[in-house]
C-alpha cells in the first residue's frame, strides 16, 4: 500500500508529459481584411501540412465572400461548418469576424476572389509551397 500513491503519482505525471509532447503545435495565423473592395493582402502564402488560423474580417459596408474553391478542395478544414455548403466559400457579413481552421495539403497556385464583387477587382491568389 505504500507504494500506490508514489506510482499513482509518477503514471500521472507521465500522462501529462506525453499530453503535452503529443499536443499539435499552436495553428500559424493568417488575417486577411476585406474592405470595399479588396483584400489585404490580396495574395496568401501557406507551407503545405502546416496547421493554420485563417482569420477573416470585414471592415466593409457590403456583404463579401472569401471564395476559394480549389483551395478549400485540397485542404484538411478543421472546422468545414464555417464554410457554405458546397465548401467553396466563407460568407462574411459586415463586421464579421471568422476564423478557418486548415492544413493545406497540395501545392500550388489557387484563385482567391470575392464571388460578388470579382467583376469590381476583389480578386487575389494563394499559393501552398
Amino acid at each position: 500500500m505504500r507504494w500506490t500513491y508514489p506510482i499513482a503519482a509518477l503514471g500521472l505525471a507521465l500522462a501529462i508529459v506525453i499530453g503535452v509532447v503529443a499536443a499539435k503545435p499552436r495553428p500559424v495565423t493568417v488575417t486577411v481584411t476585406m474592405v470595399d473592395y479588396r483584400f489585404v493582402p490580396d495574395h496568401l502564402t501557406f507551407t503545405h501540412d502546416v496547421r493554420y488560423r485563417l482569420h477573416l474580417e470585414n471592415h466593409g459596408k457590403e456583404t463579401h465572400e472569401f471564395t476559394a474553391p480549389a483551395f478549400f478542395a485540397t485542404a484538411d478544414i478543421g472546422n468545414p461548418d464555417v464554410l457554405s455548403s458546397d465548401r467553396s466559400e466563407v460568407l462574411m457579413q459586415p463586421d464579421d469576424k471568422k476564423d478557418v481552421f486548415l492544413t493545406p495539403l497540395k501545392p500550388g497556385t489557387y484563385d482567391l476572389r470575392c464571388a460578388d464583387h470579382d467583376w469590381f477587382g476583389m480578386v487575389g491568389g494563394i499559393t501552398v509551397k
